[in-house]
C-alpha cells in the first residue's frame, strides 16, 4: 500500500496521506514521496488543479518524533542529519508556491506542527467542522520555527505568535476567520467542496492561472511600487495571448470561449 496515493479526476489530481495509524506523519518517505509527486505533477499539463488530504482520522500530525529522536544518535548529535529533515521538508513545501496549479488543502481531524505547515503552504484550504490547528512543538520543548514561516505568511502576526507561544489548537473556525482556511464545511460535505473548488479552477485558462499564482507570491515580496510594475509586466505578457484574445472576444459576444491551451 502506498502511502501517498493519488487518483485523477478529469484536470483534477487528488494526493492523499496515507499513514492513518501514525496519524500521517510527514516521515523521511512520506516528504520525498509528496517532494516526487509534486515534482511530477509540475510537468503534467493534464493536470490543473491538486486536491491534498489525508486518509483516516486526521490530515497530519506533523513530523515525526521517533525518526526525529533516532537521527540524534547520529555523530555530532545528528545536527547534519536534522538539518538535511528541516531542508529537504522546506524544499517540499516551496514547491507547492513553485507549481503551476493551484493546490488545496482537505483538511480534517487536526493538523498541527509541520501538518499545519503543510496546510499553511498549499494555496487553498477547505476544512471540516471540528478540525484542529495547532502549532504545539512548545509543549515538548521543540519551538515550531519552520512551521512558523508558512503560518506567518497566512495570519496575523500576533495571533501566529499566540499560537506558536502558547501551544493552543484553534477551531476550524477560527482559522477561518484568521485567513488559515478557505472556508469550513460539514465534514460529510469536505471531499465534495474540496472538488468543487479544485474544478472550479480547473475550468480556466491553464496558461492564466499559472502566470497568477506565479506573480500572486512573487509581488507578495516587493515594494508597491515595484509590486506595480511587476504585474503591469505580467498584465501585457498575459493580453497579448491568443487565448487571453479569444476568451476577451467571447465573453464581448457572449458565447464560450475557444481556449486552445
Amino acid at each position: 500500500m502506498a502511502i501517498l496515493e493519488r487518483y485523477d479526476t478529469g484536470a483534477v489530481a487528488h494526493l492523499t496521506l496515507n499513514i492513518p495509524e501514525k496519524l500521517n506523519p510527514l516521515s523521511d518517505a512520506m516528504i520525498a514521496a509528496l517532494q516526487d509527486a509534486f515534482d511530477s505533477l509540475t510537468n503534467d499539463k493534464n493536470i490543473r488543479a491538486v486536491v491534498l488530504s489525508g486518509a483516516g482520522k486526521v490530515f497530519c500530525a506533523g513530523h515525526d518524533l521517533r525518526e526525529m529522536q533516532a537521527k540524534r544518535q547520529a555523530e555530532d548529535h545528528g545536527r547534519a542529519e536534522l538539518r538535511d529533515l528541516f531542508d529537504r521538508c522546506a524544499r517540499m513545501m516551496s514547491t507547492i508556491r513553485k507549481m503551476p496549479q493551484p493546490v488545496i488543502a482537505q483538511v480534517h481531524g487536526i493538523a498541527t506542527a509541520a501538518g499545519c505547515q503543510l496546510v499553511a503552504s498549499c494555496d487553498m484550504a477547505v476544512a471540516a467542522e471540528g478540525t484542529k490547528f495547532g502549532v504545539n512543538g512548545v509543549n515538548i520543548g521543540l519551538f515550531c520555527s519552520t512551521p512558523m514561516v508558512a503560518l506567518s505568511r497566512n495570519i496575523p502576526r500576533k495571533k501566529a505568535f499566540e499560537m506558536l507561544t502558547t501551544g493552543e489548537f484553534i477551531s476550524a473556525e477560527k482559522a477561518e476567520a484568521l485567513g488559515l482556511v478557505n472556508r469550513v464545511v460539514p465534514l460529510d460535505e469536505l471531499e465534495t467542496e474540496a472538488h468543487r473548488l479544485a474544478e472550479t479552477i480547473a475550468g480556466k485558462l491553464a496558461a492564466a492561472v499559472k502566470i497568477g499564482k506565479s506573480a500572486f507570491y512573487d509581488q507578495l515580496e516587493m515594494g508597491i511600487d515595484e509590486a506595480y510594475a511587476f504585474t503591469g509586466d505580467v498584465m501585457v505578457e498575459n493580453m497579448l495571448w491568443r487565448d487571453t484574445d479569444e476568451g476577451i472576444n467571447a465573453f464581448l459576444e457572449k458565447r464560450a470561449p475557444d481556449w486552445k491551451n
